[in-house]
């Protein structure tokens, strides 16, 4: 059988681009790699993207030079964790408190990872996790 080698793309699906923009650039430090009317797309620690897509904005097919993009939509929080080191896991519960960013819970897991959960402006369920968490980290 073929292998997956990792998650290259996770997408959010978000009211205001310019709002989600400001908080996923100028909050969490994402760099910003592609920007138009329907989406934002930011390179996450040079291994993967996250998108962002206008809530709706993305339903239809989208051609393109090289092919169609299918149509696709999110309702509802959804969840996505982001990989942070355990010796940067302070600095970052530091600077969520910084930026006014509440932090809804903290968990400890047996393996010994630790993981901080809280929101973004569209109320998508945001984790930093450290080492620990999952057998594969």
């Amino acid at each position: 059988m073929p292998k997956l080698n990792a998650v290259l793309e996770t997408a959010l699906y978000v009211d205001d681009l310019a709002r989600a923009q400001a908080f996923y650039e100028g909050d969490l430090g994402l760099r910003l790699l592609f920007s138009n009317q329907r989406m934002r797309a930011f390179d996450v620690g040079g291994k993967s993207v996250l998108l962002l897509f206008l809530r709706g904005g993305s339903s239809e097919d989208m051609p393109t030079p090289g092919g169609t993009i299918p149509g696709h939509d999110g309702q509802g929080p959804l969840h996505v964790g982001f990989a942070v080191s355990g010796d940067e896991l302070a600095a970052w519960e530091g600077r969520l408190q910084e930026r006014g960013i509440p932090i809804e819970s903290r968990t400890t897991w047996s393996r010994g990872g630790t993981s901080l959960y809280f929101r973004d402006p569209d109320g998508h369920l945001l984790e930093l996790a450290a080492p620990g968490l999952w057998e594969t980290y």
